[in-house]
């Protein structure tokens, strides 16, 4: 555990122990505290109590920092000060409406069937680069796991050798963002062709990256959502810039909408099918599936009374990605 140095580093302490005791990771929260700790140790050398003052310095946003990365620093620094105010800490607590998520008018991008087929074949497509001369190979894979299984893309790049069943056609995703394990089965046109490429790719330790790098690392995103921007320009599909769309997220919302009109198309029980969507995709409950599939309506209007049958009622605070 990471060590603090203002007089109130035991309760900094606890606080992060607490946290760690509940299940969250916790670590880039523990960076943002230890920052605060720090502040707090160059401001109150004098002070007995953290004063309004010495808050509002702190949760201030700063010039270079997004509105969403100000909230999140907001409320956690709120979750610890009334963690330290419950251990005898007299401080001044912000406003809770301050850190308040603020709903925007940005909606997903959702691919039609043949927009994501262009994609792929655009994959296909990617030239050999002597920088990382198997890339070629890797892209189609992962993006056909993408567009087809729907994962976050931190879940496929993070993918071992060892997490896939070739046997069975499923895929084990592991520790995912609500900490919990899952299966994913695969297609059949899917597993042929993860077969072929574990073959080709001639992967056989388990504890190695599915989609490596040159240097047999696992590819991180930033890499991943610049080779979503060319196979977009490959298309004609524009791209508006940064938080505008289309995101490489939106390949994620595409596929749980296109599972919802493949089953209303054949007629199946949405009632039934909601809830394996919700285990496939890994999220907690139904609700944070729901807000996946808030623009079918939109794209299908003759399911909006389905939908608005099962959802009527429903409230979430779940952030489902």
């Amino acid at each position: 555990m990471m060590q603090y140095s203002s007089k109130w580093a035991h309760v900094f302490e606890a606080f992060v122990e607490l946290k760690l005791a509940s299940g969250y990771r916790y670590t880039s929260e523990q960076q943002q505290l230890k920052r605060f700790d720090r502040f707090l140790a160059t401001q109150c050398i004098s002070l007995e109590d953290i004063t309004r003052d010495v808050v509002d310095a702190w949760t201030a946003k700063r010039s270079h920092e997004r509105p969403r990365t100000h909230r999140t620093r907001l409320s956690l620094s709120m979750q610890f000060l009334k963690y330290a105010r419950s251990r005898g800490v007299n401080t001044y607590i912000p406003d809770s409406r301050l850190s308040a998520i603020r709903r925007t008018d940005f909606l997903p991008y959702i691919f039609t069937h043949e927009q994501v087929r262009d994609l792929l074949k655009a994959a296909d497509q990617l030239p050999a680069d002597s920088r990382s001369p198997e890339r070629h190979v890797v892209m189609p894979v992962l993006f056909r796991i993408l567009c087809c299984c729907g994962l976050r893309v931190s879940e496929a790049v993070k993918l071992k050798y060892g997490d896939v069943n070739l046997v069975d056609g499923t895929l084990r995703i592991n520790d995912t963002k609500f900490r919990k394990d899952r299966l994913v089965p695969l297609s059949k046109t899917i597993h042929g062709q993860l077969v072929d490429y574990c073959s080709s790719m001639k992967l056989q330790a388990t504890d190695e990256p599915l989609f490596p790098t040159a240097a047999g690392k696992c590819y991180d995103t930033g890499t991943i959502y610049q080779t979503f921007r060319r196979l977009l320009r490959a298309i004609g599909i524009h791209h508006g810039g940064r938080g505008c769309g289309p995101r490489l997220h939106d390949l994620r919302h595409t596929f749980a909408v296109h599972c919802l009109e493949r089953w209303y198309r054949n007629g199946d029980d949405l009632n039934a099918c909601l809830p394996l969507l919700v285990v496939y995709m890994g999220h907690q409950t139904l609700l944070g599936t729901q807000r996946y599939l808030q623009l079918t309506p939109r794209i299908f209007p003759e399911v909006n009374q389905k939908l608005e049958a099962l959802f009527h009622d429903c409230t979430s605070t779940e952030v489902a990605s």
